[in-house]
């Protein structure tokens, strides 16, 4: 497993934006087996597209482990970091992340 996740995010690091795609979509149904390795390459990968298409699969995981990135996004000066945060706590859908959500709506972080 460790292997395909290896894979999949050199294919998605490649120049080669159809490799890139691959190794996204090779990488989607699985992310929730990988969420604790997509949160560490999140925290370290310096490419913000990049960063964006992690941030969506560690919120499609659903997990709750995901809340603390997700949280942290959401506060990010970073538009499209802070809209797939607001994204990924919708599809947690916990009573954690729902607050998080109403708290930034509340201090007008987010609409």
């Amino acid at each position: 497993m460790a292997n395909q996740f290896l894979h999949a995010m050199r294919l998605m690091r490649s120049r080669d934006p159809q490799k890139q795609e691959d190794g996204f979509h090779l990488l989607r149904p699985h992310a929730a087996q990988h969420l604790q390795e997509l949160i560490t390459e999140f925290n370290r990968e310096p490419n913000h597209g990049l960063r964006c298409w992690m941030l969506e699969l560690i919120g499609e995981t659903r997990s709750a482990d995901a809340l603390p990135v997700l949280v942290a996004q959401l506060h990010s000066d970073d538009e499209s970091l802070r809209d797939w945060a607001i994204r990924g706590l919708e599809q947690l859908d916990t009573k954690p992340a729902r607050h998080q959500l109403y708290r930034a709506r509340s201090a007008g972080l987010i609409r």
